[in-house]
């Protein structure tokens, strides 16, 4: 991510953009995963700073010292810098900083390779969708996710049942279709069925996988305590403090 989105992500947040640009810029976070990926980063990255440079005296102090490093990279005259606040210097002013004030403790952050240990599917067989359902029930536990998110959706279909649509779910999540996944975990979220708490948990593990940990956190204590993978919903809430 180069200073310039630095810049753009901040206005974005201050409501400093005019109504073209505020569309053109949620035009990129819904068409450009990668673009809105690294805004949920530059999210988190600012509400950190925000807590870490909250008290009066180190604000102030930290404030002085960003303003000569960021007079060494940024042109004053640019329309696009407008008076940002202490922290905000840190965001903007270089990527060395954040570096040494962000990236290193976000590095130590929890990574979905570590969550994602998905149960088995054993689907039971339904007349003529046996020989597709027996598909993809091998192509999910074999990992081959690929392959099953085409083999669902034919499923799907034919017949939408809460079993399937989970691991449909999951198929995509894991093929990094994570908006798609999150649709379909949100839908399960917001039923009834015994999904329902199972869904919430790959939410959050989708906002994980995005690098959204503050989505993640707040979708992780929406989960309630008898659900049976709790523990894992503690540890996941440990590692995100």
């Amino acid at each position: 991510m180069n200073e310039e989105r630095y810049i753009l992500f901040d206005q974005y947040l201050q409501d400093e953009l005019n109504v073209e640009e505020k569309a053109n810029f949620e035009k990129q976070i819904s068409e450009n995963q990668e673009f809105a990926s690294e805004f949920e980063s530059f999210k988190t990255a600012q509400f950190q700073l925000e807590n870490k440079f909250g008290i009066a005296a180190e604000r102030e102090a930290f404030k002085e010292n960003l303003t000569k490093i960021s007079n060494k990279h940024f042109n004053k005259e640019s329309s696009k810098i407008i008076a940002f606040k202490p922290w905000n210097y840190a965001v903007a002013a270089s990527v060395v900083i954040l570096v040494g004030l962000f990236f290193f403790n976000y590095m130590q952050k929890p990574v979905y390779e570590d969550f994602n240990q998905h149960e088995q599917a054993y689907f039971t067989e339904r007349s003529t969708e046996s020989a597709t359902l027996k598909q993809a029930e091998t192509a999910f536990n074999a990992g081959q996710y690929k392959e099953a998110v085409p083999l669902f959706e034919k499923i799907l279909k034919q017949a939408k049942t809460p079993e399937i649509q989970y691991f449909y779910g999951i198929s995509l999540l894991e093929t990094n279709k994570t908006k798609k996944a999150a649709t379909v975990f949100q839908e399960l979220r917001s039923g009834n069925s015994v999904y329902k708490d199972k869904a919430t948990w790959n939410l959050a593990l989708t906002r994980l996988k995005q690098k959204n940990y503050i989505g993640c956190k707040e979708i992780l204590l929406t989960i309630p305590q008898d659900y049976e993978d709790y523990v894992d919903v503690q540890v996941l809430l440990k590692e995100l403090e």
